[in-house]
């Protein structure tokens, strides 16, 4: 969840949209389809908080949590990601905010194992880091407040260098893929347009949401990583902008974007975008969404199949909406009989003590819980995945 002060639009949108208002009754919405162009912004903002407080639009089933780590609230935990070593133990990263480190758990019991970072700007230490992922024996942390992404050796944990410091602004979640020549990291970036008299930030106008997204190559040698600036992305049209966006996450195999929208003045909702940045006309979640839509994760089963997970982020209980992976038809929801408030989520095929795989959530800002993959597909009666692709 962003920490940024509320979105003030930009006055000559507002009041053009009051006077589209009062000419006629603003239409409902219907479910996939963008807010009708005529609703103004406080219209949009009571629509999207009375669908708060109504109960849920899904019959969401209650998963017992396998683990619940120690509560930290001064962390000010926000997102995981994990990491099987080649002995077969697992850690969790989960990033920490407030105090500038990250957290590592035992992805097996929730044990805290160890912290890694400091406040600053050099190696090895943060300001404010956010996302977060793995890939191969990578792992990668988003620092908000010094706009970059920082890369560290997996088990080492020794610092490899950083990237994105003379080209992002304001970043916030990661997703990284294998790719021919490397990795390729997209990182979301929610630079704002300034902010207005009363401090609250300014949402850019929709001809400057194109570069919500940004993509980089990166290559490690000699110790250290090497990142090329493939440029950035975004939708610049009233149904496919990305206002306010953090969570992030791809489907090589279908050539498929998730990423969340989390301006909840305009939807709870996910925008599905292809690889290359364009975006594909379609949204998710508008009619199963009450919160905001956060945290993303793909369950990749060896027979090519499998299921999105995504997360709807409400204050006192977090649900979990699962959609097919192929078709984005929704499969149903699952809830935790503890979790909440949750931001980043992270699905690990397997480890010793969930063979069939493990889904890390973030819990009210202070800590960590897991689910045992076989009790969420018991829950939703979903067909045998396999170790995943």
């Amino acid at each position: 969840m962003h920490q940024l002060h509320p979105i003030r639009r930009w006055p000559a949108l507002a009041c053009l949209a009051v006077a589209l208002a009062a000419c006629s009754p603003a239409p409902q919405p219907q479910p996939g389809t963008a807010p009708a162009a005529d609703e103004d912004a406080e219209d949009r903002q009571d629509r999207v908080r009375e669908a708060a407080r109504a109960p849920s639009a899904t019959d969401a089933r209650v998963v017992e949590e396998a683990f619940l780590t120690e509560m930290t609230p001064d962390d000010n935990v926000d997102s995981p990601a994990a990491w099987t070593a080649p002995d077969g133990a697992t850690w969790v990263f989960a990033t920490a905010k407030s105090t500038d480190r990250v957290i590592v758990y035992d992805g097996d019991t929730g044990a805290t194992l160890r912290h890694l970072g400091e406040s600053g700007t050099g190696p090895g230490q943060f300001r404010r880091p956010n996302g977060v992922a793995v890939v191969d024996d990578v792992l990668l942390v988003v620092e908000r407040d010094n706009r970059r992404v920082q890369a560290f050796s997996l088990p080492e944990l020794a610092p490899l260098g950083s990237f994105g410091e003379d080209s992002l602004a304001l970043p916030y979640g990661v997703w990284a893929d294998r790719g021919d020549e490397g990795i390729v990291v997209y990182v979301t970036d929610a630079y704002m347009a300034g902010e207005d008299a009363e401090g609250e930030d300014i949402l850019p106008p929709l001809d400057q949401l194109d570069r919500r997204v940004r993509r980089f190559a990166v290559t490690l040698a000699d110790g250290r990583v090497a990142a090329r600036d493939l440029g950035a992305f975004g939708d610049t049209t009233p149904e496919g902008a990305l206002r306010v966006v953090e969570s992030i996450w791809g489907d090589p195999a279908h050539d498929r974007l998730l990423i969340a929208e989390e301006d909840e003045t305009y939807a709870n909702e996910l925008k599905v975008y292809d690889l290359s940045g364009r975006y594909a006309g379609r949204t998710l979640g508008r009619d199963v969404f009450k919160a905001q839509a956060e945290g993303i994760a793909l369950r990749s089963c060896d027979d090519g199949s499998g299921w999105w997970l995504t997360t709807e982020q409400g204050t006192g209980r977090t649900v979990f909406h699962l959609f097919d992976r192929e078709t984005l038809d929704y499969v149903g929801g699952v809830a935790g009989a503890k979790v909440a408030n949750t931001d980043g989520i992270w699905l690990q095929d397997a480890t010793r003590a969930f063979p069939e795989g493990v889904l890390y959530a973030v819990h009210d800002d202070q800590g960590m819980v897991a689910f045992d993959w076989r009790d969420i597909a018991r829950a939703l009666d979903l067909p045998a995945c396999g170790a995943g692709a």
